[in-house]
């Protein structure tokens, strides 16, 4: 047989693109489209909802330089990151700036195919090394990492062109994201650099909340916009890949189950596979999937996460210290009494108060501020207490609290939710 294709790189959940991977017109093109209008573009949408495979899928990895946002990350810690991935070696200097940062060196060498290379097998002067005929030139500035004309000007020297991928982008605390959202606009007004942000939240205009004046220089696009007519075309296109055919009713009974959730596709396809014996392409077209209880099935994946998402609500209960008012603990409270639709589409900041207001000991007496203030900070918690992917995002346009894990809402449809309140001591 020709095109044997092994199970794992079909269904599941892996780190690279699926070959079943189906392009969606109201998302691929509209991101293939915007990545030639020489504007920044914001790929988001719920976690494992395939935001990373979109991007592989689009864009050649030799077209983009790739960052990885970590909590710990400051403002110059983000940009010194984005040097050294285009090539720059960063060095600390004795030197401050007038307002008490650290300046340091960059030096980029440059090689291959780069605009800084002179190729001839004459002899090579000054700043020039001799290398099989070709020529490496050091370029060296003295910068801040905190000025973003400094970044753009390093980055212009070496004529870099290419796309900046920033991962992740929802593990940096809300000033840094704040703050490069106001580093974004000089990015688009002072050169032609682009930047792709990936990010986990479900709001459209996160960064233009931030800085206004990045409204018409930022696209956002959603991916968490999975149809059913999707969602067939990725079970359809691994039957193809592997030769077989899953019944229909059990076809509609996965849909039906995962709350468009294409995660939860996948690994249900993998594990009825597995069930069915089939781990590579078949040689002979083979019908699987007979007396399948999809919802069971369903069940059992999002199960497998029981501990994380126990862990979630005690460790989210928490917060950042013991308090008085104990505001984390009343937030994830306002999430269990809440329906799932509330969770998914948004749960607004008046309605999480009158359940606080409702049991709270304070009562009516609880200041909104209070509310407000643990709301705001409800990314930076997950964060710092580990919790990847998220689970809970606050939207600060719609003053809205969302659920950004499909899996933990029918996960939640399986709780005794009383039972899960009485845990938190309520």
């Amino acid at each position: 047989m020709e095109n044997i294709v092994n199970l794992r790189d079909v269904y599941g959940v892996s780190r690279e693109v699926p070959i079943n991977y189906a392009a969606r017109e109201d998302v691929d093109t509209k991101f293939l489209n915007n990545l030639t209008r020489d504007k920044h573009v914001v790929i988001y949408g719920s976690s494992k909802q395939g935001k990373t495979s979109l991007r592989k899928h689009c864009l050649n990895e030799e077209d983009c330089i790739i960052i990885s946002c970590l909590n710990t990350m400051n403002l110059s810690d983000l940009n010194g990151a984005i040097l050294k991935a285009s090539g720059y070696r960063i060095e600390q200097q004795t030197t401050k700036t007038v307002g008490g940062a650290w300046t340091y060196s960059a030096e980029f060498s440059g090689e291959g195919r780069v605009p800084l290379i002179a190729k001839g097998s004459g002899k090579v002067g000054g700043n020039y090394q001799r290398n099989r005929n070709e020529t490496t030139q050091m370029a060296k500035l003295e910068i801040d990492l905190n000025d973003v004309n400094d970044i753009i000007k390093a980055l212009l020297e070496i004529k870099f062109t290419k796309f900046i991928v920033l991962e992740d982008f929802h593990y940096l605390s809300a000033d840094v994201q704040r703050s490069f959202s106001f580093a974004l606009k000089s990015y688009h007004e002072n050169s032609s650099l682009c930047f792709i942000i990936v990010g986990v939240w479900r709001e459209q205009n996160r960064l233009i909340y931030y800085n206004g004046d990045l409204t018409n220089r930022v696209i956002s696009v959603d991916v968490d916009n999975w149809s059913d007519e999707n969602l067939r075309e990725v079970i359809s296109v691994g039957e193809s890949l592997l030769n077989i055919k899953i019944k229909e009713d059990t076809i509609n009974g996965i849909i039906s189950n995962c709350d468009k959730s294409v995660s939860l596709v996948q690994e249900s396809c993998h594990r009825i596979c597995e069930k069915f014996n089939i781990s590579e392409t078949q040689e002979r077209y083979v019908e699987i999937g007979d007396d399948v209880d999809t919802r069971a099935l369903v069940r059992e994946i999002v199960s497998d996460q029981s501990g994380r998402y126990s862990a979630f609500i005690t460790n989210f209960s928490e917060g950042f210290q013991q308090t008085g008012l104990e505001m984390y603990k009343w937030l994830i409270y306002a999430v269990l009494v809440s329906d799932n639709k509330d969770l998914e589409n948004g749960l607004r900041r008046a309605k999480i108060s009158a359940f606080i207001e409702e049991k709270h000991p304070e009562g009516i007496k609880l200041n909104e501020g209070n509310i407000t203030q643990s709301l705001q900070n409800t990314a930076s918690l997950q964060v710092q207490k580990s919790i990847r992917p998220i689970i809970l995002d606050y939207d600060q346009t719609t003053k809205s609290l969302t659920v950004v894990d499909r899996s933990f809402l029918i996960w939640l449809n399986y709780q005794d939710k009383q039972e899960l309140i009485s845990e938190l001591g309520i």
